[in-house]
């Protein structure tokens, strides 16, 4: 138990430059006390003291802001930035090395019973406000933008954006700085940004187009006022 202590204080010190000592995260890192009240939550929800693991779970909601229902696997290295407003569903499963910001929820879309929130893979990176709603997998070393809302699955080494969540695949490749989820790509502005080198180019051909006319053409014989772009 106190390895598994030491190490969710080393992956805080390891994720969060504001963290200074060990000391200071024991003591003031909220997300690292919903962590620890978790994992006692967690022990008795599987010794089936389904209310008492509850009351445990609201207690630490209480004092963290962030909600962890007992029943929901954890693995190792788990990182909530700030966490405030942060929900984990029943049957969500988490894998290691993972970073959860603020906002973000881990939930379900209606009354099913059995399976029905999502499993986390390993070296997922959750941006702030995003929601990840269903029976899905989101798989290793994905990046979710801030605000996301993903309703599908998420192969491995993939970036998601938007609203509804888009799949941006970097060459199958893990993007960049695991942390910096504000520098991701947006399909629709990239996709707005063709549209708009192609009016250019058009654009460009036209008036070549026209210069042309006019060279091998009496000007005079071209209409004034032809539409210009």
């Amino acid at each position: 138990m106190f390895r598994q202590m030491r190490i969710d204080i080393e992956t805080v010190l390891d994720n969060d430059p504001a963290a200074r000592s060990k000391f200071e995260v024991i003591f003031t890192y909220s997300g690292l006390h919903a962590i620890w009240a978790h994992r006692v939550a967690h022990k008795l929800y599987k010794r089936k003291w389904y209310t008492l693991s509850r009351i445990v779970s609201q207690v630490s909601r209480f004092f963290t802001g962030i909600e962890i229902h007992p029943g929901a696997r954890i693995g190792s290295r788990l990182f909530i930035d700030h966490g405030m407003g942060v929900v984990i569903g029943e049957t969500c499963e988490i894998g290691d090395n993972v970073v959860i910001y603020q906002g973000v929820t881990l939930g379900g879309t209606g009354k099913e019973r059995g399976k029905r929130h999502p499993t986390i893979g390993n070296n997922v990176v959750i941006g702030s406000g995003s929601k990840v709603l269903g029976s899905f997998t989101v798989g290793d070393n994905v990046n979710i933008g801030s605000n996301a809302v993903v309703l599908r699955p998420v192969p491995s080494n993939s970036t998601v954006v938007g609203n509804p969540g888009r799949v941006v695949k970097r060459n199958g490749e893990r993007v960049g700085d695991r942390l910096d989820h504000t520098q991701l790509p947006d399909p629709v502005i990239e996709m707005l940004r063709d549209m708009q080198r192609q009016i250019d180019d058009l654009k460009s051909e036209l008036r070549a187009e026209r210069a042309l006319r006019r060279s091998s053409t009496n000007p005079e014989l071209i209409p004034e006022g032809e539409p210009t772009l």
